[in-house]
């Protein structure tokens, strides 16, 4: 079971409480360089996720020719 599921939805209170556990911990100065770097994360693990669901699942365009 992903553990969102069990944590559920994120509200805005708890978002604003994150960042201020980041701010704490990385400083206002390592802040920038903190979310660039989650930034760039997130945008490799949607490619990656993108590319594996375009491996596993059959492509469109050939199941409508076959029909």
């Amino acid at each position: 079971m992903p553990m969102v599921a069990l944590i559920g939805p994120l509200g805005w209170q708890e978002l604003i409480i994150l960042f201020f556990i980041v701010l704490i911990i990385f400083g206002p100065r390592k802040l920038p360089e903190v979310a660039e770097a989650f930034g760039k994360s997130i945008q490799k693990f949607k490619r990656a996720s993108r590319e594996i669901r375009e491996e596993i699942e059959p492509d469109n365009d050939t199941n409508k020719n076959k029909d």
